[in-house]
């Protein structure tokens, strides 16, 4: 193939000057022998002109007068890696069973979890193994059910790798750990924590409802002086959020309650009339049964982050004017946010309201 000779000492000046041009094939390796390198030259390109082109370039970016040759040269070719999980089943799958695959998959720690349709199980193992080479995780498990019941936890089974479930999590400087059988966690709202993590003032005292393993307590007790209570129905949550305050090191407190939140605000928070400044609602499929009681429990000037599965912000914003309207309350929208997508038709959104 034709490659530019050049001496040594010119070959990466000549190399970055030109790889801003079509002139280079990055699909070969640079070869060095003797005193000369030889920079591979992109096979489409004219060999019309070629060595004044070359020269023209090299004027534009350097003074000093760089002589070379063009030479033909066997050169060895760049092993690409797959960019992505369809690229890497190329050859082990049809062009329609790549098409049918889901192929968006969560990272969680060493673990991979991924959706494959009914009539593709049998592709199971393939995809699996595909998956471990191209993320180089430990684990890549297959869901086998929606996430169900109050605890929210899914069944998973293991299709390539260890059969550890247990993993720990890092994002915006915190680790999480937490077993991805026993407890719900999704990566694809880290944005989501981190957007809210930036309103937190030091010296707010903050609910987080359904606070899972504590993804949003941990992170916005890393960064602010605030009094968190973060609630769980889930036990195993619980005892991972624990774990999960011991390992990193926080500004905030964090209190974790395990319970049915209605029941906790009845013995306690209404009680010991404890009042929140900011209250964290993401139960998208059923927060909307709980925003009486955040209301309720928002202090003045408080803030209250709604989610809810929707095509748009109209019913939730709908819903929290009712309520308000209900407990004599004014209230403003401070955003709206589709967090993520979770049918063709219907986001996982946030409404940020503030309680007068």
């Amino acid at each position: 193939m034709l490659t530019i000779k050049v001496p040594l000492k010119h070959i990466e000046e000549v190399r970055e000057i030109l790889m801003e041009t079509e002139i280079i094939s990055r699909n070969y390796k640079i070869l060095t022998e003797g005193n000369f390198g030889y920079i591979p030259i992109n096979k489409k390109i004219s060999n019309v002109k070629l060595k004044e082109n070359i020269e023209k370039e090299l004027k534009k970016s350097t003074k000093e007068k760089i002589h070379f040759e063009i030479v033909d040269k066997n050169l060895k070719e760049v092993k690409k890696k797959p960019r992505s999980l369809t690229e890497h089943l190329k050859g082990k799958l049809t062009e329609k069973e790549i098409e049918d695959l889901k192929t968006s998959f969560d990272i969680i720690g060493d673990t991979v979890i991924l959706e494959i349709p009914e009539d593709l199980e049998n592709q199971k193992n393939v995809i699996g193994d595909a998956a471990l080479s191209f993320t180089g995780r430990k684990s890549v498990f297959m869901k086998k059910s929606a996430v169900e019941g109050v605890t929210r936890t899914r069944k998973l089974e293991l299709i390539a790798g260890e059969d550890i479930y247990e993993t720990i999590h890092k994002e915006h400087g915190v680790r999480l750990k937490l077993d991805v059988k026993k407890v719900y966690f999704s990566p694809r709202l880290a944005t989501e924590r981190k957007r809210l993590a930036k309103q937190v003032k030091d010296g707010e005292i903050i609910l987080d409802m359904f606070a899972g393993i504590g993804p949003f307590p941990i992170l916005i007790a890393k960064k602010h002086e605030v009094d968190i209570y973060a609630t769980d129905i889930n036990k195993e949550a619980i005892k991972y959020m624990e774990n999960n305050i011991e390992i990193n090191k926080l500004k905030g407190k964090i209190r974790p309650i395990l319970g049915d939140v209605n029941k906790i605000a009845e013995k306690k928070f209404i009680k010991e009339n404890i009042r929140f400044d900011r209250i964290i609602m993401n139960l998208p499929g059923t927060a909307k049964d709980f925003l009486e009681l955040a209301m309720t429990l928002v202090n003045n000037e408080g803030i209250i982050h709604y989610y809810e599965f929707s095509d748009g912000y109209e019913s939730a914003i709908k819903r929290i004017e009712k309520i308000a309207k209900k407990q004599n309350k004014n209230f403003k929208i401070l955003n709206t946010r589709k967090v993520k997508s979770s049918s063709p038709k219907e986001w996982h959104i946030v409404v940020d309201a503030q309680i007068q």
